[in-house]
């Protein structure tokens, strides 16, 4: 059983500093949904006050419909999973799974029934009788999660919970987590600053800047259709152009930089329209840059080589462009051939304008 959850103009406040402002939010019963963003956005602070271990200042959480002002985190139907899992090192795995039920008062005997059942969810079967400390960082990872499924909850919340994964772990149990979440149905609402996982595993992700939820949506959108600099600089990489709107059509801007004139797209998504005459930031992703062809005659940059750097199925090439003190990176599949390229060599680039991105000028993620 899941359930949606609903924020209605939730503020949080730790005396004059607001640490969440404004939030009107829907979550879906059985969706995977993420918060986005760096550390001190507020977004544990937000998941803390669903849990009901925080009370809003203003505004109200709703689950399932009802309101849950009043109700503590041990009657509402919640489950937390903590960064740092939190899992009895002296109980057998199948003892940890079940610690909740034991504190409700059901036998061992169901509750050894339900841990039976849940190690098979998680692709554990058999492994009831290890102790904790006998796992792998993945298997106590997902112990934790049926401890978390044990006692039934409808909608589960997780905290970074594998910001303590090494880097093939992590991207391993992205794909096991959003597997058990497709086969339990409930909803998950997880917490990172891990782009990667956000997009992979979510159906809608919201953006988070200073205590403001800059944008909502999937993962798609988020990266292809940013709504603000913050998101476009903060979702993955992206080159950036400053200049002045000369022309705004159809859904597509001309904007005068100092690299030459750019046409972009204007995003739907976006939170401030641009208008002529405003500065703007052209955004193009190092992966839809390429070499410019005789045929292109829109969006040309001229570019000279600073350097290259191969990753196995990429090369990454940098360059300088006038106007500009930070190198314009370029993302090119190892296709096998070598390279030709030299540094110094003055060379065309091209991005099309479907693949760029016009925004009003506005804050941009730390780098």
């Amino acid at each position: 059983m899941s359930a949606d959850v609903r924020l209605e103009n939730v503020w949080i406040k730790f005396g004059s500093f607001v640490a969440a402002r404004e939030i009107e939010l829907t979550i879906k019963g059985g969706e995977f949904f993420s918060f986005l963003g760096p550390s001190g956005c507020g977004k544990t602070t937000i998941l803390r006050a669903v849990s009901g271990f925080l009370k809003p200042s203003e505004g109200n959480i709703l689950i399932g419909g009802k309101d849950m002002a009043g109700i503590g985190p041990n009657r509402r139907p919640t489950a937390l999973i903590f960064q740092n899992l939190a899992l009895f090192p002296l109980m057998t795995v199948w003892e940890n799974i079940t610690f909740a039920l034991e504190v409700k008062g059901v036998n061992a005997t169901e509750r050894r029934k339900k841990a039976d059942e849940l190690l098979e969810l998680i692709a554990l079967p058999g492994q009831g009788e290890k102790m904790v400390g006998e796992l792998s960082g993945g298997q106590r990872q997902r112990v934790a999660i049926a401890r978390a499924l044990a006692a039934e909850p409808e909608v589960l919340l997780l905290d970074e919970p594998l910001s303590a994964l090494d880097l093939k772990l992590r991207q391993h149990m992205r794909t096991e987590l959003r597997s058990i979440q497709r086969r339990v149905g409930i909803t998950f609402i997880y917490i990172t600053h891990d782009q990667g996982e956000a997009l992979t595993m979510s159906d809608n992700v919201a953006v988070m800047r200073d205590g403001v939820i800059e944008q909502v949506g999937d993962g798609t959108t988020i990266y292809d259709a940013p709504g603000s600099p913050f998101v476009a600089s903060f979702v993955g990489e992206n080159n950036l152009f400053r200049g002045t709107v000369e022309s705004v059509d159809n859904g597509m801007a001309t904007v005068t930089t100092t690299v030459g004139t750019l046409l972009a797209k204007t995003p739907v998504t976006a939170s401030n329209p641009l208008k002529v005459g405003d500065t703007a930031y052209v955004f193009q992703r190092p992966e839809s840059l390429r070499f410019a062809k005789p045929d292109n005659q829109i969006n040309r940059i001229k570019a000279t080589i600073v350097n290259e750097e191969f990753e196995g199925n990429f090369w990454q090439v940098y360059f300088e462009v006038p106007g500009s003190t930070k190198p314009v990176k370029m993302s090119m599949v190892n296709d096998g051939s070598s390279s030709e390229r030299r540094r110094g060599e003055v060379v065309e680039l091209v991005c099309e304008p479907e693949l760029s991105v016009a925004l009003a000028e506005g804050p941009l993620a730390a780098e």
